[in-house]
């Protein structure tokens, strides 16, 4: 075929949507079709038979494995294909500089209800969040909530830029996502416990010195093979890799694993 449907994590869509133009720049007849929803969304896709790819910013889960053993009698092949570093957003006028991850998560679990409780004004904090199915959502609940539940006033938004946009314009509001998406917000230093707070950049990102940071994937059915393959080798090469920094996140550090069958 010279189609290739691709679908899942809304914060690579940008990204995927720019490797996608490259290739087929460079391949004149070959058609990729990508779209968002998010990892979960694009996970069930593969597993349907829907896509071909599936975009992931968070790692496949043992169940989705055993539902592509099943539906398609295929193994998952993982391609890691960028670094990410999710960041904290804030409003430009709020004066926080850092949170620890302990303060995160005591403000998503629904605890500390106001800036004050983490050394910032006398004002209501606003949480906003991704909805369910969203990897940046599932990896910030496990990294950062430890597995528990989100506070109920948390107002989920369906992908980065909506939490962006929120954020911008909520004096009192705070949300994380993808590290591409910081415009019009400001992003605050992070520490893990017990540590120093951490600028999310990319050095911080690639030496896993920033404690959020997270490797983008794409994810084929059994052995990616005919345009699959191509598009992937080309998201890999270093025009690809180029794509990436261009869009602002980070390229691939050169020892990690691009392939973990």
């Amino acid at each position: 075929s010279s189609t290739l449907t691709i679908k899942g994590s809304d914060t690579m869509v940008i990204l995927a949507q720019n490797w996608a133009q490259a290739f087929m720049e460079a391949n004149p007849g070959k058609v990729i079709q990508v779209s968002g929803g998010g990892s979960g969304t694009g996970m069930a896709a593969l597993i349907n038979g829907t896509a071909d790819l599936a975009n992931a910013s968070r790692p496949i889960k043992d169940k989705e494995r055993k539902q592509l053993a099943k539906r398609r009698d295929a193994e998952a092949h993982e391609f890691r294909v960028a670094l990410d570093a999710l960041a904290v957003y804030v409003p430009a006028s709020n004066k926080i500089e850092s949170l620890t991850i302990p303060q995160l998560k005591s403000i998503f679990r629904g605890k500390a209800t106001n800036w004050k409780d983490v050394g910032g004004e006398d004002k209501p904090i606003v949480l906003y969040s991704r909805e369910n199915s969203s990897g940046t959502y599932a990896y910030f609940k496990e990294h950062v909530l430890e597995d528990e539940d989100f506070a109920a006033t948390a107002q989920t938004l369906p992908g980065t830029a909506a939490v962006i946009h929120a954020v911008s314009k909520d004096a009192g509001g705070i949300g994380y996502g993808g590290i591409a998406y910081a415009e019009g917000v400001r992003t605050v230093k992070v520490a893990p416990a017990g540590g120093e707070p951490v600028v999310p950049t990319m050095e911080n990102a690639t030496s896993g010195k920033y404690p959020l940071s997270r490797f983008l994937n794409i994810y084929s059915a059994g052995k990616a093979v005919g345009i699959a393959k191509e598009y992937l080798d080309f998201v890999l090469s270093d025009d690809g890799q180029n794509i990436v920094e261009g869009v602002g996140y980070y390229p691939l550090p050169k020892e990690a694993t691009t392939a973990a069958e």
